[in-house]
Parts: C-alpha cells; structure tokens; sequence
C-alpha cells in the first residue's frame, strides 16, 4: 500500500466555491449591461434612415447643379416615401415637376419604424400628424403633403428647412438643410 505524504502538492483547479463567486460576478455584470444594449438597435435603424435622406438630398443638390435644372425632394411624412422630382415645362399646365425614374435612389421608403416631421425654419415640430389624408395614385405621395419638399436649385442653394426623424423610443435626428449652400447638417434633437 502506497501513502500519499501529507506534504504532496493538490491537483491545481478550481473549487466549487470559486465556480460560484465567477457566475455570479458574471450575472451580475450582465443585469448592469443588458439594459445600456436596448434601443441600440431603433438608434442604429434612425441613423441608417438618416443617411439616407441625406443621400437623397445630395442627389438632388448635384443633379440640380449639374445639368442646370430646379429639382425637389418630396416627402410622405404619413408613409415615409421620398421621391426626387425635376422642373418640367409642359404646354397648357405651365410648370410642373415630373418624378426622376432613371436615376438610382431617387424614390424610396423610409423604414416604418421611424415618423418623419417637416417644418420650416422658425416653426416647432408638430407633436403627431394625422394620418388621414388622400394618396396621388401616380406617385404614392398623399395630395395634402405637396408642400412638403425642399427644393434644390441650379445656383447651388437650396430652401430652408428641417426634417425630424423620430424612432418610437422618443430618439430624434434633424437634418438642417442650409439655404446658401444647400449642404444638409444632421443635427442631435432632445428626446421626446
């Protein structure tokens, strides 16, 4: 029969003890983290919807300058649909827009999740629109928001105005469209 000495060294791991003191350090850090984690995703969702408007803007801005034509960007704030629009000339009816249907990302829909408010420089943002209204069935833009555009002109300027993403955490982006330049700035709002 063999006798370990009692001075022999133990097999190197970890107690049952120490197992249970990690879990729990690691629970606990997850409880703290898991809350900083949510709406990460809504944010992510508001700023992908914002840098695609601000896209459109500039495609709008470019294409004014360069082949020397007012174009405007109309907005659905009901449906999040954008559509970019020349000036076109046309016999009795005089002046009118007609829609850019050659040109990539020149009509879209911003995501569902997220509520568009457009205002004039100097106005407040409305708290909630309605969302009654009646759709032009060529384009899909409801008729009540015909004024809701900015429009680009061959110049380099642009008119004034701001356009407010809002996700339903209450998050909200501004994009200010400068009239001198008519370079769009994305602007960080106060939540709601």
């Amino acid at each position: 029969m063999r006798l370990i000495p009692p001075t022999a060294a133990r097999n190197p791991g970890f107690t049952l003890i120490e197992l249970m003191v990690v879990l729990v350090l690691i629970g606990i850090m997850t409880a703290l983290i898991i809350p900083e984690l949510k709406g990460t995703h809504e944010e992510a969702v508001l700023r992908s919807s914002s840098r695609e408007l601000v896209d459109v803007f500039n495609l709008a801005y470019s294409r004014a300058v360069s082949i020397n034509q007012l174009h405007r960007v109309r907005l659905d704030r009901h449906s999040g649909r954008y559509l970019v629009e020349r000036r076109a000339s046309g016999g009795e009816t005089g002046v009118h827009f007609v829609p850019l249907r050659d040109v990539p990302g020149c009509e879209g829909k911003i995501d569902a999740r997220i509520s568009i408010s457009f205002q004039k420089p100097g106005e407040e943002t409305p708290e909630a629109a309605d969302r009654d209204g009646i759709v032009d069935s060529e384009d899909g833009i409801r008729a009540e928001n015909r004024d809701d555009a900015i429009s680009f002109y061959p110049d380099g300027t642009a008119d004034p105005g701001e356009i407010v993403l809002q996700d339903r955490d209450g998050f909200r982006l501004g994009l200010r469209i400068n009239p001198a330049t008519a370079r769009v700035r994305l602007v960080e709002l106060e939540r709601r």
